[in-house]
């Protein structure tokens, strides 16, 4: 009699490992269904805090809570068996000090199963990186365009146009490294920069409207699938699940208001 071998997810090891190598695949997801789908073909899935705009209405990140990030990591681990789950930390649980971040990134690892943490920051958040890292806590950084510092910005502005600003963004990108994150989403940022970025640093880099020359590229899985009313400018939209769903929905409703249902004696003969 034979027997199917665990399915072994992914490891941080392994997403680090790639560097150079094969592009790494990734997309966020927020649910139990839409992961079991992106799990097929991702080789990390994030559990981004962009679930507050996608999914509640959100006008940004920062309103998002840990516990909702916590819940929806739960559902996400639930729904794959493959992928390296990687989980946001909101706004305001990590900032504070390194003891707080390690603290409530305990947190979300011990009731979610998530096999790694994600911060926003660059050489700001080095420090806190280091500390997690020591204490058992993988970490993948994101630089450039970071969502949670919008209100700072001025908006979700693309960073690196004035090739001044090259050098800081350098060195945050060196700095996480150096860190120990075993991984660095690029966000928002000219292609060249990102590019020369990538050929710096020793662990991958992951493209979100930046270069392709990144090691792996992720995407809000509502954008790509044209769910949101404005989608940004970098996305390739690959379906249009928004109309899809607007049409079932009418049809349905056409449905109720007359009457047009299976009878009785179809539904149970």
């Amino acid at each position: 009699m034979s027997t199917q071998a665990p399915i072994r997810r992914n490891t941080v090891p392994q997403i680090a490992a790639r560097k150079g190598g094969d592009p790494i695949v990734s997309l966020t997801s927020y649910h139990a269904h839409t992961a079991a789908i992106v799990d097929k073909f991702a080789d990390f899935i994030l559990v981004g805090d962009s679930l507050g705009m996608v999914m509640h209405g959100m006008d940004s990140t920062v309103g998002v809570p840990l516990d909702l990030m916590i819940m929806h990591g739960k559902a996400v681990v639930r729904g794959t068996q493959k992928a390296l789950i990687v989980v946001d930390m909101p706004f305001g649980s990590y900032e504070e000090s390194p003891k707080v971040a390690f603290r409530n990134a305990a947190k979300i690892m011990k009731e979610t199963g998530c096999g790694a943490v994600k911060l926003e920051g660059g050489a700001r958040m080095a420090k806190t990186i280091h500390f997690l890292v020591e204490r058992g806590v993988p970490v993948m950084a994101h630089t450039g365009l970071t969502p949670q510092s919008s209100h700072v910005m001025g908006g979700f502005k693309t960073q690196g146009r004035d090739e001044s600003t090259w050098d800081a963004h350098r060195e945050d990108a060196r700095a996480v490294a150096e860190a120990g994150a075993f991984a660095v989403v690029l966000e928002g940022m000219v292609e060249p920069l990102a590019a020369q970025i990538t050929t710096e640093i020793d662990i991958p880099t992951i493209g979100i409207g930046a270069s392709v020359h990144c090691d792996g590229q992720i995407l809000v899985l509502e954008d790509m699938l044209g769910l949101n009313p404005w989608t940004p400018k970098f996305v390739k939209v690959y379906g249009q699940l928004g109309p899809m769903i607007e049409d079932s929905v009418r049809r349905y409703a056409e449905d109720v208001k007359n009457r047009a249902f299976p009878t009785e004696d179809e539904v149970y003969r």
